[in-house]
């Protein structure tokens, strides 16, 4: 009687780790290594306007939980003021990127931010965008994430 208890007890003591194993191996982040070449930009995503290109690099910012994509901007590119749903982080990875904060455009209120620099949009924080050179942009945030025009009156670009 005494060794079947013991048995039991080790059976469940195995069911459990393994159980804990599948949890773990299905719940996981998965491993990624990418290199530039290897990442399929497109015209369409959550974040992309016409004229931008989008990859999404980990989540989907349309979605809910924890996104990372990368958007290419042409030189002369503007985005009138808005705001997002979700805070983001926002580092230049190349070219020159302005930015200003504020429901009206005002260019002597843009900061220059070249290649290396970074940033932060709060959530509800009207904010707005102007490309100085072509430039490449990492943004990380929580979704879903959107965007909503102060003036919907106004056009991207």
């Amino acid at each position: 009687m005494e060794r079947m208890v013991g048995m039991a007890t080790f059976a469940t003591a195995v069911s459990a780790l393994l159980g804990a194993v599948v949890v773990a191996q299905t719940t996981a982040p998965g491993v990624m290594a990418l290199t530039p070449a290897g990442m399929n930009w497109s015209l369409q995503g959550g974040l992309a306007l016409p004229g931008l290109e989008q990859v999404n690099l980990v989540g989907d910012p349309a979605r809910p939980g924890p996104y990372t994509v990368r958007l290419k901007f042409p030189k002369g590119f503007r985005i009138a003021p808005h705001t997002h749903p979700d805070s983001r982080e926002v580092t230049i990875l190349s070219g020159t990127h302005a930015t200003g904060y504020g429901e009206t455009f005002n260019v002597t209120n843009l900061k220059i931010l070249p290649a290396g620099s970074f940033y932060t949009e709060p959530a509800n924080v009207p904010h707005y965008i102007a490309i100085m050179e072509d430039a490449v942009l990492q943004v990380s945030g929580m979704g879903p994430s959107g965007r909503k025009l102060i003036n919907p009156s106004d056009n991207p670009q």
